[in-house]
């Protein structure tokens, strides 16, 4: 069998017609591909199996890396459970998974992926420079950013906690880090979120989580802030020294990041998400990863086909 996906209109001059009709006709032959993509063996890559038949039409980012049998994506490196590299010094993690759902629709083999560690801070120049086809990243969908670059999903949706040394007794949550030196991550919303709502707190910044929990345990810092399921991966890997306080106090719906202006590519991933949702492939991708400190899968979020 072979699938045909075909182009919408080029970025710029207008989608209306390639929503209505074209992206029914995107979403149905996407679904058969979808289909011979997860059969396959039941070992750990099963999800992620590349479809042999998918082709595309000319001139579309599916069908250039298709055709170039590779990819480049940007994930975070320091991430336990989302995006770490492991002693083998491959990335692993909920969103490596989810990019190899992607890619698996594209025809692409997880072993011609080529991730590359994007941090917060350089996560939109990666994608404008294009210097990473996509990006996987714990990256939360908000209007700043969805004015230089698109998004497809949300596929998670997380929400913003504090993380504190184990013995403390002095911050209970958000209400109580005025004064307190907080750590969090250049250019990242969490970072913003404390800068606005507790404008009191003694904001410090690094460039990656991972020296944030060490200033905590050094501490040099009196709590580190950011989305609930990056400090559960902290917590997992050094149990004895943090903990988390208070409740959740914010909520970042977790996107794939792509260049702006790219509505079919945009709605191939989205088209992909959502049949990952039905088949099965993001609950095992989360139960793999996630799921080992998360033990109860939530729903998939709904995937947000704004307009821009």
């Amino acid at each position: 069998m072979r699938t045909v996906f075909r182009q919408g209109r080029p970025a710029g001059r207008g989608h209306r017609s390639y929503r209505r009709g074209g992206a029914l006709a995107l979403g149905v032959a996407l679904l058969a591909t979808l289909g011979l993509s997860a059969c396959g063996s039941d070992g750990d890559d099963t999800a992620a199996a590349p479809s042999a038949t998918a082709s595309f039409a000319p001139g579309t980012t599916m069908a250039r890396l298709h055709d170039a049998g590779k990819i480049t994506i940007g994930t975070k490196f320091d991430q336990p459970l989302f995006g770490l590299k492991n002693l083998s010094g491959n990335p692993e993690g909920f969103d490596v998974e989810i990019a190899k759902i992607i890619t698996g629709a594209l025809g692409v083999p997880t072993d011609k992926i080529n991730f590359v560690e994007t941090v917060s801070a350089n996560r939109e120049p990666f994608i404008e420079q294009g210097r990473v086809d996509l990006v996987v990243a714990t990256y939360t969908i908000n209007d700043k950013r969805k004015k230089v670059i698109d998004f497809a999903g949300p596929y998670y949706v997380a929400g913003q906690s504090i993380m504190v040394k184990k013995d403390n007794t002095d911050i209970t949550g958000k209400e109580s880090l005025a004064g307190k030196k907080v750590c969090s991550v250049s250019g990242s919303t969490p970072a913003e979120n404390i800068r606005t709502q507790v404008p009191t707190a003694k904001l410090v910044l690094f460039d990656v989580y991972s020296k944030c929990a060490d200033a905590l345990k050094n501490g040099q810092v009196d709590a580190v802030t950011t989305d609930n399921v990056i400090l559960l991966g902290l917590i997992d890997k050094d149990p004895d020294a943090f903990k988390l306080v208070g409740e959740p106090f914010t909520k970042e719906p977790y996107g794939i990041g792509i260049r702006k202006g790219d509505t079919a590519f945009r709605t191939f991933i989205n088209d992909t998400l959502e049949a990952s949702y039905r088949d099965g492939r993001w609950a095992k991708a989360f139960s793999s990863t996630v799921g080992k400190v998360e033990k109860s899968t939530p729903t998939p979020p709904p995937v947000d086909r704004y307009t821009s």
